[in-house]
């Protein structure tokens, strides 16, 4: 039984148990209809409703987000709670997001645990609330409070709910704090159903409006749940639901509800596959991260914040300085944003060791390398490290291009050697690629997986090639922006088209803000293997002969007076037209669509060249990579689902036409020929 119910001294006790979230699935509903009736058969006092494991309830059931609705809706359980002589009071521990916060609000109290939060996140599924939260909250809380929820999408915790009107109080046991609330007083409590709407604020709501086309461009649900917040304003209640209703059920069958579901679907999944569980990296106590830079330093926070040891390890004690600043920096900034307190601030810096000594790692269990993108220095630092570190340690490189079978072939067992490719800001980041290499080990690749899943990152398996999944992907949308800024754009037109898409920024802001001279720096390694038969775009070259590295010298792309923002630079410009003429290029004007096509068309044929090769293991694990490492629009549910959307053969006949200008850059992925042959979207295409 997914709701079980019984009663003590005139009370009701209906608990939910549908593990491990307790989803609101048809037989939750049933049961809890169920529960009303028979509370009002047996005329108890109260009920009180709680779930098992220490969660409420976590929204919807995921097996029927695809279906048809099935009866009894949501809607009509919660009525049917909102609306009963016997008042019921929701004992909230874990969460209650979604349709859980959407039945805690139907019961006449609510009292949650301190450690609890409650929410109404649909809009991150590309949804609004339907079964009464646009309708409920702004009752209960005010327009104000109820709009930022709702259209952003964003828990609140225990404290923060009681403060806003929203649960009647905090306890550390809500169910026996449910027990000993006064029959007299819980009778008092008005039901929602019969709560005033608050007054229409006009203004409120066009601010509202402005930051969700800011925040948010593109996003249909957001400004849909304001549109019917708005409209259930001047609503009798019951009209408010019907008007919800609609507008979710249209919404749950759109594409970009769709996609996000996609994306939610591929992130549950990303877990080890079958030849790499059972880690042991609940077993790791101690690990040693190799250089304290930006990036090494965030590896080391989020170590840390996952309760390890861990030893920075630096080649000199200007090195270790740099370390200790950079992981102080990020231990202050989350002691201001309220991440953490005072308390696991020292805590984190008690297990924190930092040294110069190799010896130090000597009882480590994993050692990451994260120093810069140079062979010889990390040959160096791998040897140092296998010599010291335990027989079954695992060594990992954080390189985001080199050769990882490259560096295992010159250790003396090249099978504890993995890739663990974090992204910037490492601490804050999701994505991690594990890279697989020829010789690495079950062993060390389940040790990748586990230690993901206790950092809390998305993790993606890779295989070994320049710039592995992602990296090789932004390499070649890079690419075609440059091809598009010197025949006939400029990097602000490029910026803008992709924004628009739904990117949060453009390349050129964002290569500004991780500095030219390390796309450079690539780019100059990458020389002597370049294909001469592939067309070279020299302007950024030309800009780190004039000292433009991004946003550290005040001017990149745009130059950034004062420090502060991005302004156009006419002398950029100007670069494109000059190598255009010695190029013997007639430039022509390429509209924002036009622009969109190409870098998009881009991606997906390199794309899916990567899952043709074997380098990513199928679609939706491009799909994460791209979301969670690098900006693509999540509402447009990865670059490969986008695609899918598109269609393969339209993609196909569209990179013909790109390929009679340029046959090289533009030449059409065998699996995408292929998928297009056999009528097979990418979603179903493997490796060959």
């Amino acid at each position: 039984m997914q709701v079980t119910m019984h009663s003590e001294d005139h009370i009701g006790y209906v608990t939910v148990s549908n593990p491990p979230v307790n989803a609101i699935g048809q037989a939750v509903r049933q049961g809890l209809l169920e529960a009303v009736r028979w509370a009002e058969r047996s005329r108890l006092d109260r009920v009180i409703i709680c779930g098992v494991g220490g969660v409420f309830a976590a929204g919807a059931d995921a097996k029927e987000f695809d279906a048809p609705p099935l009866e009894p809706h949501l809607p009509e359980v919660l009525n049917a709670i909102d609306e009963s002589f016997v008042p019921w009071i929701a004992a909230i521990e874990g969460v209650a997001l979604g349709g859980g916060a959407e039945i805690a609000m139907a019961c006449r109290m609510r009292i949650m645990a301190p450690g609890a939060r409650i929410g109404l996140p649909e809009v991150t599924l590309g949804v609004i609330p339907g079964a009464g939260g646009t309708a409920r909250l702004p009752r209960l809380v005010g327009l104000q409070k109820a709009v930022e929820m709702i259209t952003m999408g964003k828990p609140i915790g225990a404290q923060e709910a009681c403060s806003a009107g929203l649960i009647h109080a905090v306890e550390e046991d809500p169910i026996e704090a449910a027990f000993l609330v006064n029959s007299e007083a819980l009778g008092c409590i008005v039901p929602t159903w019969e709560y005033h709407a608050p007054a229409h604020d006009p203004d409120l709501l066009h601010m509202a409006r402005k930051k969700l086309q800011a925040k948010m461009a593109g996003q249909e649900a957001p400004l849909r749940a304001l549109e019917v917040i708005e409209a259930g304003l001047s609503l009798p209640f019951h009209d408010a639901l019907a008007q919800e209703r609609r507008a979710f059920l249209q919404l749950k069958t759109g594409p970009q509800a769709k996609a996000l579901r996609h994306i939610f679907f591929a992130q549950r999944a990303a877990k080890a596959p079958e030849p790499f569980k059972g880690s042991s990296a609940s077993e790791v106590q101690h690990a040693v991260v190799v250089g304290g830079g930006t990036m090494g330093a965030g590896i080391a926070y989020a170590l840390l914040a996952a309760g390890l040891h861990v030893t920075i390890l630096e080649a000199d004690a200007a090195g270790l300085q740099r370390a200790e600043d950079n992981i102080g920096k990020i231990i202050a900034a989350s002691l201001q944003r309220g991440m953490i307190d005072a308390a696991r601030a020292a805590d984190h810096r008690s297990r924190m060791t930092l040294s110069t000594q190799y010896g130090q790692a000597a009882t480590a269990q994993v050692a990451i390398e994260a120093a810069f993108e140079d062979m010889a220095v990390k040959h160096d630092i791998l040897a140092k490290l296998e010599a010291v570190l335990p027989a079954d340690a695992v060594l990992a490189t954080n390189t985001s291009y080199l050769d990882v079978n490259e560096m295992a072939a010159r250790l003396m067992d090249p099978s504890r050697l993995i890739g663990l490719h974090f992204f910037a800001p490492a601490h804050i980041m999701k994505l991690l690629e594990i890279v697989r290499a020829e010789k690495s080990s079950d062993r060390a690749i389940a040790l990748g997986y586990g230690l993901a899943k206790r950092l809390g990152k998305v993790p993606v398996l890779a295989g070994v090639c320049d710039g592995f999944i992602g990296n090789r992907i932004l390499a070649r949308y890079r690419e075609a922006a440059d091809t598009v800024f010197m025949d006939g754009s400029t990097p602000w037109e490029v910026d803008e088209a992709m924004v628009e898409f739904g990117y949060a920024m453009g390349p050129y802001e964002a290569q500004d803000l991780s500095g030219l001279d390390i796309a450079h720096a690539n780019r100059q390694r990458q020389a002597p293997t370049r294909d001469p038969n592939r067309r070279y775009i020299p302007i950024a070259d030309r800009m780190i002969e004039l000292g433009k590295l991004g946003r550290k010298t005040s001017a990149g792309w745009y130059r950034y007076p004062g420090g502060g923002g991005k302004v156009e630079d006419p002398i950029v410009a100007d670069l494109a037209i000059e190598e255009a003429h010695f190029a013997k290029i007639s430039r022509t004007d390429y509209s924002g669509q036009e622009i969109r096509q190409r870098l998009v068309l881009a991606m997906i044929n390199e794309a899916a060249d990567i899952l043709h090769a074997g380098i990513a293991q199928s679609a939706s694990d491009i799909d994460l990579v791209t979301v969670f490492g690098y900006g693509f629009p999540r509402w447009r549910g990865g670059l490969m689902h986008y695609a899918d959307s598109l269609g393969v053969e339209t993609i196909v006949a569209q990179l013909e036409v790109l390929a009679q200008e340029d046959p090289v850059a533009w030449k059409v992925s065998p699996l995408l020929r292929s998928c297009a042959k056999a009528g097979q979207s990418l979603a179903e295409a493997r490796p060959k």
